[in-house]
């Protein structure tokens, strides 16, 4: 017969003594096993003890997380946390410095916990420690140099013990001191060979800056540039890692006006070039973090041409109407530019009217009023100048090509560079903040200075050659602007490496390859629409949900690895959630780190009935969405969070891997609460599945005997003299 589920079998130990075997009741309050584990070894002073996992972690055991317990697992019986804490807060302040470097080092362990954490933080313990820091350099000045490797040590703990400390959320940032944040940031200098002190200096500063807008301000004025970049140069991922995330922070906390300036600063230092040479291009591979911090920096830079995307042209704006009058300066060059006599004003603004047709702008009087929408405003003007720059012959080719033309196929170049401008930004997702998650970025990007109008570029000239090939009129500007942005898309997935790889890739996708892929695509979903063909669909429908259904239930019963955000990434917390077999109950619990395969329910250690579950919730209406946090609000995350209430205010909150395990899981709950499954993932594989399975009803099968076995494999040939070797 299995033991009660409320009895969990341990073993516990104490230094010196025999470990003991025990059930410990999970009903019975923990200050009495506590005491009962005291007693069997005559130990007075029960309240003084505590029990902790004998495991790397050596967290305390609380009424909150005894849950966890496992059959089998072993304790160890230790000083209470209070007292603990109240033990290493005096012997961090001893004048031996072997001490001080053992209890440092104790410290560091310890504040993974926050049960303990929580105690050490009542002892003001925060404030001992920034103490340290900001008097520690002055007062070991002498010992730095007879005993470095000591005071790097010591100093190494010290951080380590305050970032652990400070990633609980006990403390608020805003109660550091200018003196703090001083040491910290000359530490970015001071100890760049220390990898342990540089790499905790860094997340400090990062998190002041995230945390906190009177801290980022204070950090601004203390860290430089030109001091970060020299840790970008090294060959150490995770403090290239650490390093751009500062620069992120800097970056996103930035206020609108220093911004730019911030820009400038970062091109002036040739950030680009240095994260081009020294990561991207690296003799390694690239890790999520570091990729994710990429694909920061990468939305950061696009989200600086959002001003210019909103801004509207004033057409009594006499130096925003030059950029146009360079634009058809370069591309005509009037050699008979007529004088500035009075009798000749009627025909200038004639061939200024011409001029503006054949050049492809909407408005031909006045072009000036095709750039008062929002977006793309001035910034559709900006790419188009920049084309006709750099770009000179290739303009020039475009524009000459297509005024010429007389028999309505000529490509209007001003209306298509407004809409690809616009199209281009939607792409990018300018102006949109960037994702907790995402780790998109593309190698391309960080090839050039002015990438954006690089891209732009390549792409008008692409959607010229798209025109030409689709024969396109003045009412096929939609549908050429749609093929243009699969191509574009289809493109970008590939991840090229260099703006000329793109390039090359789009020649591949010309509109005849465009044609065969959605042909292939249209052959795989074809839809039959006749009364007979629907009425069947219509039969067969109940099956294929209840098909999809079981399958988006085995796949809550295999489980899935969720990540918990906080406010430092970089600290990756699991945890997993699995349905039991028998789809009654949710079994769920933290991870060290993510699994390489499926989590086995005995070590998964909380429990939720699906009975006890009273609905689920996605998006804006999720608990955890509700905070206000600089990246909570974006809208990637949103679209991957979902929470189960249960209870009168109990909550499991989620935040899915992407876009299909979200699916799967919402669909799977409502399925287990008996609703509907609405997302896009099941429309899809009801679409397939039911195309699949009509075609193959519809097979002309009469008079054909299917075996009941598959047929024999042939004997080989004697001689393959029949293969044609293309080589």
């Amino acid at each position: 017969m299995p033991p009660p589920a409320d009895i969990v079998k341990v073993a516990i130990e104490w230094p010196g003594a025999f470990p003991k075997l025990m059930e410990i009741d999970q009903k019975k309050p923990l200050s009495s096993i506590i005491k009962e584990v005291c007693d069997g070894w005559s130990l007075a002073n029960h309240d003084q003890f505590a029990l902790q996992h004998a495991d790397s972690s050596n967290f305390y055991i609380t009424e909150k997380n005894r849950n966890e317990i496992k059959n089998g697992a072993i304790l160890r019986l230790t000083t209470s946390p209070a007292q603990n804490a109240q033990q290493l807060h005096e012997r961090i302040q001893s004048s031996s410095m072997d001490a001080k470097l053992e209890a440092l080092k104790d410290l560091a362990n310890y504040s993974r916990d926050v049960t303990f954490a929580q105690e050490f933080i009542n002892l003001d313990g925060i404030s001992l420690l920034t103490q340290m820091v900001e008097s520690g350099t002055e007062r070991y000045q002498k010992l730095q140099k007879i005993m470095k490797p000591c005071f790097g040590d010591m100093l190494s703990f010290t951080l380590t013990a305050f970032v652990e400390l400070m990633d609980h959320g006990i403390v608020s940032w805003d109660t550091f001191s200018v003196a703090f944040i001083k040491k910290i940031a000359s530490y970015v200098n001071k100890f760049a060979s220390d990898i342990s002190i540089l790499q905790r200096s860094l997340a400090i500063l990062e998190s002041m800056v995230l945390n906190s807008h009177d801290l980022y301000q204070k950090v601004a004025q203390e860290i430089t540039i030109g001091q970060l970049i020299p840790h970008l140069q090294g060959t150490d991922q995770e403090i290239q890692t650490y390093t751009i995330a500062v620069i992120n922070a800097l970056f996103l906390k930035a206020p609108d006006d220093k911004r730019q300036e911030m820009a400038n600063i970062l091109a002036q230092k040739q950030l680009r070039s240095i994260i081009l040479t020294h990561v991207i291009r690296a003799q390694r591979a690239i890790n999520n973090e570091m990729a994710h911090q990429l694909y920061v920096l990468q939305v950061l830079t696009f989200n600086l041409l959002e001003d210019r995307m909103m801004t509207k042209m004033d057409p009594q704006d006499q130096a925003q109407r030059d950029i146009i009058f360079e634009l058809r300066r370069i591309a005509f060059d009037a050699e008979s530019e007529p004088n500035n006599s009075s009798g000749s004003m009627e025909k200038r603004k004639s061939m200024y009217t011409r001029d503006y047709k054949k050049l492809g702008f909407i408005n031909h009087v006045n072009p000036a009023m095709d750039f008062t929408q929002t977006p793309p405003g001035m910034l559709a003007l900006d790419n188009m100048l920049y084309f006709a720059k750099h770009h000179q012959d290739a303009y020039i080719r475009i524009v000459l090509e297509n005024s010429s033309r007389e028999d309505k196929h000529e490509c209007p170049f001003g209306r298509s560079s407004i809409e690809l401008t616009k199209m281009l930004c939607e792409i990018l997702k300018v102006g949109e903040l960037p994702s907790e998650t995402c780790n998109d970025f593309h190698p391309m990007f960080f090839t050039h200075d002015r990438s954006f109008e690089e891209f732009f570029c390549i792409c008008i000239q692409l959607l010229n050659k798209t025109w030409k090939e689709m024969r396109a009129t003045s009412e096929d500007f939609n549908k050429v602007m749609q093929v243009v942005k699969e191509q574009i898309m289809r493109a970008l997935t590939t991840k090229p490496s260099s703006l000329d790889q793109f390039k090359s890739k789009l020649q591949n996708l010309s509109y005849t390859e465009i044609l065969k892929i959605r042909q292939s695509e249209r052959m795989n979903q074809e839809d039959f629409q006749s009364r007979p063909i629907l009425e069947l669909k219509e039969k067969i429908q109940p099956e294929i949900l209840e098909l999809i259904k079981q399958q988006r239930l085995n796949r809550l019963v295999e489980g899935t690895c969720f990540r918990k955000l906080n406010s430092r990434r970089r600290q990756d917390k699991f945890w997993y959630c699995r349905l039991s077999p028998n789809h009654k109950v949710l079994h769920y619990g933290d991870l060290e780190e993510s699994p390489q395969g499926e989590v086995p329910h005995d070590s998964l250690q909380d429990k939720l009935p699906v009975a006890d579950i009273k609905a689920v919730v996605t998006g804006k209406d999720c608990p955890h969405m509700k905070e206000k946090g600089a990246l909570k609000q974006n809208k990637e995350v949103l679209e991957l969070a979902f929470s189960i209430l249960y209870d009168s205010s109990g909550q499991l909150n989620f935040i899915a891997p992407d876009k299909h395990e979200y699916c799967v899981w919402t669909d799977g709950l409502n399925a287990l609460l008996g609703k509907d499954m609405l997302s896009d993932l099941t429309r899809n594989d009801l679409d397939t599945l039911l195309s699949m399975e009509i075609k193959l009803r519809l097979l002309d099968l009469e008079n054909i005997q299917i075996p009941d076995a598959p047929p024999p494999i042939p004997k080989e040939p004697s001689n393959y003299n029949f293969v044609y070797d293309c080589n």
